[in-house]
């Protein structure tokens, strides 16, 4: 071979090979640039707005000391006069109903076990008739449901039977009495002591922010809710029996107990339920110290009125509400919305907060979860509330052409 044709087939090899290079790297290229990640998108992130609420002015009583709470919410809501540890009178019935109910439960709607009075019981009545105090008949031999002796003892306020129920349940006063004391150091009522079933003792004590803790435990008690509801009832041998509490279906009141005493004065510790919103709340309030249950009903009647409106049924976020914004580097864009509706019920100017807070993402579908909102609710022991955030739209891949046209932000993804 002539050196000259030696030269133009080492030139067409080295074209060749050229070529292969050229159509390996590119293959390589396109292979690298369609399989390598995207870049990650941060999310844009609107935090919500603080929302708390018009602050509450409950019209208290121009007299005494007075409180009110509501189930769910934590301890006593407000309060007005002194709040120390004062007679109760026969709001001191309500614990002996709740602990003899720890020791013989009733459920709701059930009448219970049959109780016999006897000539033990007899006696108790005439006890508490030398005393002045509160009865209702009672005959050796008659036969009383549970649940009808509790009418007898809760309506009517009669302190005979809040004795008599008491050593039925325990064997002896004094036994009660004991019992009494551990279960109100166990359901923390420590400004609470019982020195007598019925609460004619001025030594039966309690505070307001304790009756506000008492009145919770009595409506969330399904059989004793039931009984202290009662404007009346007809009681075999006794008759027909009327609650004292004369604020009953007045203001939505649907309990708990009266109180009268020469030192502790005329006392109600109350019920009401009423709608906020599409929320019920169960208001638990007291007032003590009043002249006459006339005048301790009308107070109650206009504080009732004042603190429904201080109660707010607050959205928090709407579902699919806007928190923030996804855009990707080749386009896409989608928003980062609320994935449910949320709402609370709060007290006056309780403070609400809230923090939104998402990932940062690369691809997605619609209604990936990405993030949450948070909600604080009050101060002290808050509670939270979080809504999960998702996307609102699909975040797609970007395709081969925009690929091969930004290998820098592939190799920084």
């Amino acid at each position: 071979m002539s050196p000259s044709r030696r030269v133009v087939l080492q030139r067409r090899r080295v074209a060749v090979f050229s070529m292969v290079l050229l159509m390996l790297g590119g293959v390589g290229y396109i292979g690298a640039t369609n399989l390598a990640p995207v870049p990650a998108s941060a999310a844009a992130i609107v935090q919500p707005a603080d929302l708390s609420q018009p602050v509450a002015a409950p019209t208290w009583p121009s007299f005494g000391a007075s409180a009110i709470g509501a189930v769910g919410f934590p301890g006593v809501l407000a309060s007005s006069g002194v709040q120390d540890t004062v007679p109760i009178a026969s709001i001191t019935k309500m614990v002996t109903a709740l602990v003899i109910l720890d020791a013989k439960p009733l459920g709701a709607g059930e009448a219970g076990p049959d109780i016999t009075f006897t000539d033990a019981d007899v006696d108790i009545y005439y006890d508490v008739v030398a005393e002045n105090g509160s009865v209702a008949p009672v005959v050796s031999g008659m036969v009383l449901t549970q649940r009808q002796a509790f009418e007898a003892m809760l309506l009517p306020s009669a302190n005979n039977y809040a004795a008599s129920l008491a050593v039925w349940a325990y064997g002896s006063v004094d036994n009660y009495l004991a019992a009494a004391k551990v279960w109100l150091a166990g359901n923390s009522l420590a400004q609470t002591s019982v020195a007598d079933t019925s609460g004619i003792s001025s030594s039966s004590v309690s505070s307001p922010a304790d009756l506000v803790e008492i009145g919770k435990l009595v409506v969330d008690h399904p059989a004793l809710a039931e009984i202290v509801a009662l404007p009346s009832a007809v009681l075999p041998v006794i008759g027909t029996i009327t609650n004292t509490n004369k604020l009953l279906g007045r203001e939505g009141v649907d309990g708990i107990k009266t109180g009268t005493t020469d030192v502790a004065g005329a006392c109600l510790l109350f019920s009401t339920d009423f709608t906020v919103g599409t929320d019920t709340v169960t208001l638990v309030g007291v007032v003590l110290g009043g002249e006459t249950h006339s005048e301790v009903n009308s107070a109650i009647s206009a504080l009732i009125t004042s603190v429904q409106p201080g109660f707010h049924e607050v959205t928090l976020a709407e579902a699919g509400a806007v928190f923030g914004r996804y855009t990707t580097e080749w386009g896409d864009v989608s928003d980062i919305v609320a994935e449910r509706a949320a709402s609370v019920l709060v007290w006056s100017d309780s403070p609400i907060t809230g923090a939104a807070a998402a990932a940062d993402v690369q691809l997605g579908r619609a209604g990936d979860e990405v993030g949450e909102v948070s909600f604080t609710i009050g101060s002290g022991t808050p509670t939270t509330v979080t809504v999960p955030l998702k996307l609102q739209r699909t975040l797609t891949d970007p395709g081969p052409a925009w690929r091969m046209g930004h290998p820098g932000e592939l190799a920084a993804g």
